[in-house]
């Protein structure tokens, strides 16, 4: 992915995308200019084609929305362009419309944009001007939530994670300077990106949140009011900036913020005019607006996936657009957390890492199909707006490949695994974080000697952050869990010579106080002594895996606890005809994360459920052989396959055998 210097990047990009946005400006002046007409080209007077001025705006006096100067309100959809692959915007966005929304919501996530501090990513599935311009094609008006802080159940709540590494005490989310420094250059890049696409200059924003939901995290207004100011600076008037926060009068106290409009967000089994009346409290005049109004919730691993019934959604929309309130539903469509994309919830006592799935029980499934609450919700709609001349969606359908049989490659901890996937090496007095390393994710591989002094039987106790597979002498002994409490093991036989601790950032909160979630190890103890090291670290991030990639010795092999590290498998298989999204099965395996023709689907975790499959999108397959790749850490079934099917399996209850056999490799994996 190019790099390039802010000048070159910025005038090509606007080069590219105002190219589409000012087609018809361009027609109505060359049709003015051959009629002799005067035309004021200045970009703060772009009229509609009835003459007036482009623009959204609150009518304060009539409690309403004002577009292009008539009265408005929308029921919007929130879909976050990054958890699909760009060649399914359309499609997700024409099912938006056809459910007679006439708006989209969108987080922009600034670690996607600017993954190092030195680099920047605007194509692919990281344009957003693309997206922006196929929501106006498809008759969608957008609101806009760039953060800084997003938290969207994404890995540090959207915040690039090399952030940590600028400060150990950096204060995030604050007037800390060594904090708004980077935000600013990231505002003034994406801001004069979007410059075309404000409402103002014909373009489909006309609402550009300020922060998010900041009264849950701190009440720093000077922060806030610097953020109005810088994004004020760049838009003007051509969108309406606003706020939003859940409906608790203390919640809105420091997130309100002046001069800027004020929302809240709620739910489904709620008191609806007692939500909107502590909206009024801080938003006494003006449309009433829940920004965030959830048909289904977030799940973690490890828990019953979350749903919400229809009845109650269908319910509580009913209820508020009654009341003549604006709506956006959260989610819409939630998609994917491909790669290592999923965050965190938690705190300093606590860490439940979030589903590679993001389907949030949503009116559109995470592959983009309509269920039965789509169809309620457009019911609801079309009381109260128009439904469009938009063929209403129905279930794509989905490939059936059958079972992939997968050959160990090599083992992650021998010298061709190091050599194909270790990115980075380092020795050191002490353990170093993640974000010391400059690794963004997955994995650290934590070496040291034991001294040969210490008596049976030893206990080894380390902070990990998140997970830990602990081996001896290349043996696995045990497991340390973040999200379980578990920081000690015992060595039954501390006559070994080498210390191994595969440290897994499963990823970084992305709620709460506890957002400075730096990952790794601290705290090494063996019988309350402190290892003294010296330390060899070794990262592997494993973004992709090269599609080229070949088995190695063919005496190979690996079923069962992977007692000496973990195994990279690969398997071939042939799609005859256009490839279809489908679903990869993980039943029977450990944990790890799954790759399709190089193109990472995530983590997969099916011991600790309930998400059992992942979606692999057709855009990601190929007519003829295609290529699976699994980095399995802990557990290979007998036989080694793994299946393509046409149905996800996202709420799977496991259930464990109590047989003395399982026993064991339960506790280890579990």
């Amino acid at each position: 992915k190019p790099t390039w210097t802010i000048a070159t990047r910025t005038d090509e990009l606007l080069a590219h995308h105002r190219c589409k946005m000012w087609r018809t400006v361009l027609l109505t002046l060359a049709v003015a200019s051959v009629l002799g007409e005067v035309v004021d080209v200045r970009v703060n007077n772009v009229t509609n084609g009835t003459g007036s001025k482009f623009g959204f705006e609150v009518d304060y006096e009539l409690n309403q929305f004002l577009l292009d100067g008539k009265p408005f309100r929308y029921v919007s959809g929130s879909f976050h362009y990054f958890r699909t692959p760009r060649q399914y915007w359309r499609d997700r966005l024409r099912k938006i419309r056809a459910a007679g929304l006439n708006a989209v919501s969108t987080y922009v996530e600034w670690s996607l944009h600017q993954p190092s501090e030195n680099e920047w990513h605007w194509t692919g599935d990281a344009d957003l001007m693309e997206f922006l311009n196929i929501a106006q094609e498809e008759d969608l008006l957008v609101l806009l939530r760039p953060g800084p802080y997003i938290c969207a159940e994404r890995d540090f709540g959207g915040l690039p994670y090399w952030l940590l590494s600028q400060a150990p005490d950096i204060r995030l989310r604050s007037n800390d300077p060594r904090y708004t420094k980077y935000v600013k250059i990231y505002l003034n890049e994406l801001l004069e990106l979007i410059g075309p696409y404000l409402r103002g200059n014909g373009g489909p924003i006309i609402m550009i949140q300020v922060e998010n939901e900041y009264g849950s995290y701190g009440c720093d207004t000077q922060y806030t009011s610097w953020l109005r100011d810088t994004i004020k600076q760049k838009i003007g008037s051509k969108a309406l900036l606003y706020t939003t926060d859940g409906s608790s009068a203390n919640l809105l106290r420091c997130g309100f913020v002046p001069e800027v409009y004020a929302t809240v967000d709620f739910g489904t089994n709620v008191n609806v005019t007692k939500s909107f009346e502590i909206m009024r409290l801080y938003q006494p005049r003006g449309p009433l607006v829940n920004s965030e109004f959830y048909p289904g919730w977030l799940s973690h691993w490890q828990e019953p996936f979350q749903r919400v019934q229809t009845a109650a959604v269908t319910r509580t929309l009913d209820e508020m657009l009654s009341l003549g309130a604006s709506v956006n539903i959260y989610m819409f469509y939630g998609g994917t957390n491909f790669g290592y994309t999923a965050g965190a919830n938690g705190d300093e006592g606590s860490y439940s890492p979030q589903l590679t799935s993001y389907d949030y029980d949503a009116p559109l499934t995470e592959a983009g199909d309509p269920t039965a609450k789509y169809f309620e919700i457009r019911n609801v709609v079309s009381k109260y707006l128009p439904l469009p001349n938009v063929s209403v969606p129905t279930v794509s359908p989905k490939g059936d490949y059958g079972p992939v049989v997968l050959a160990p490659v090599v083992r992650l901890f021998e010298p061709r695994g190091r050599q194909l996937f270790e990115t980075v090496i380092v020795e050191g007095s002490k353990p170093l974080t993640f974000e010391e390393l400059h690794l963004p994710h997955w994995l650290v591989l934590y070496e040291t000697d034991l001294a040969p002094s210490y008596s049976d039987a030893a206990n080894l106790h380390a902070m990990v952050r998140d997970r830990a597979l602990v081996y001896v002498d290349d043996h696995l002994i045990g497991t340390l869990s973040r999200s379980h409490n578990i920081y000690d093991v015992s060595i039954e036989k501390p006559y070994g010579q080498r210390l191994k601790l595969l440290v897994e950032n499963q990823g970084r909160l992305n709620y709460g106080s506890g957002l400075r979630d730096y990952k790794g190890v601290t705290e090494v103890f063996l019988n309350n002594a402190r290892l003294p090291g010296p330390w060899k670290m070794t990262g592997f991030r494993l973004d992709t895996v090269d599609p080229l990639l070949t088995p190695g010795s063919s005496l190979l092999s690996a079923n069962g606890t992977l007692y000496d590290g973990p195994v990279v498998l690969r398997g071939d298989f042939v799609i005859a005809g256009q490839p279809m999204d489908t679903y990869l099965n993980t039943v029977g395996w450990g944990k790890g994360v799954a790759f399709v023709n190089g193109r990472n689907l995530g983590r997969y975790w099916p011991l600790a459920g309930p998400q059992m499959t992942l979606y692999v999108p057709a855009a990601y397959l190929r007519t003829g052989q295609n290529q699976l790749v699994l980095v399995e850490l802990e557990y290979v079934p007998t036989p080694r396959e793994i299946k393509l099917q046409n149905e996800p399996i996202l709420d799977y209850k496991a259930r464990y055998s109590n047989s003395e056999e399982n026993s064991y490799n339960i506790r280890v994996l579990v």
